[in-house]
């Protein structure tokens, strides 16, 4: 399975992705989630994705070919994100029906944000069937892939005013969340960081298994949610609790 959360800030963007593909008891396997592209005091973007392997690997191909081959449509020449948007879900749904017809088994979900001259910083996600969301004001982040673990940090967590380096930890937090809930999401874990504004590529680190920054995210994390724990207040009982019945329906 896959975990990817893409954010989007003031600052800029954050988009963080796991790398395992397939997962078993006594094997996994693992691809890079992620893809970012540009032209320097241009345009920038960063691309993550979830779903069949065939249909991510297809997309980005086509992606790649459509810059090379100066195609009339491209991230080289989209005049907005949401037409950025807009292309790769078309891409998605060519590659889903090559070959295939479709059908469930063959979806997949992107994550694409940048930034174009002239316009703002955005942050999108396609869904299978082609159409798209942009994060907001309320949701500054969005997922794909298995999300549930990895939410409720970013629900609590980040808000349009959140410093850049705040932002890639809490999504650091998220995805240790997810990997020790569901062992299907694993390293290495791969980060992209765009300054908003920029025009530049962004700020690009991977940690795998072993990296000691991400050990010490994760004890630090389980060390203070612990200790928040132990000062919750207490529940307040009293003599009329014992005995009691939950009232009829």
């Amino acid at each position: 399975m896959t975990y990817c959360v893409g954010i989007r800030v003031d600052a800029g963007l954050v988009f963080t992705s796991d790398s395992r593909t397939n997962a078993g008891v006594d094997a996994a396997s693992m691809h890079s989630k992620m893809r970012f592209y540009g032209v320097p005091g241009e345009r920038q973007f960063v691309l993550c994705w979830a779903g069949n392997l065939a249909t991510t690997q297809g997309v980005v191909a086509q992606i790649e070919r459509d810059m090379r081959d100066q195609a009339e449509t491209s991230l080289l020449s989209v005049t907005n994100m949401g037409e950025a948007a807009e292309y790769i879900g078309a891409l998605s749904l060519q590659e889903q029906a090559k070959n295939t017809g479709g059908g469930p088994a063959f979806q997949a979900t992107f994550l694409i944000g940048g930034e174009i001259k002239g316009g703002q910083c955005r942050c999108y996600m396609v869904y299978a069937e082609g159409n798209y969301i942009e994060s907001s004001v309320q949701t500054p982040f969005l997922q794909v892939g298995e999300f549930k673990y990895g939410k409720p940090i970013l629900d609590r967590v980040l808000a349009m005013d959140t410093p850049l380096d705040q932002a890639a930890i809490c999504s650091l937090v998220s995805m240790d969340a997810t990997m020790r809930s569901n062992l299907t999401v694993g390293p290495p874990i791969e980060m992209y960081v765009y300054d908003a504004g920029s025009l530049q590529p962004g700020r690009y680190k991977r940690f795998e298994e072993d990296d000691g920054y991400l050990w010490d995210v994760k004890r630090a994390w389980n060390t203070r949610v612990k200790e928040a724990f132990a000062r919750m207040p207490g529940i307040e009982w009293s003599s009329k609790d014992a005995g009691q019945q939950p009232p009829s329906t």
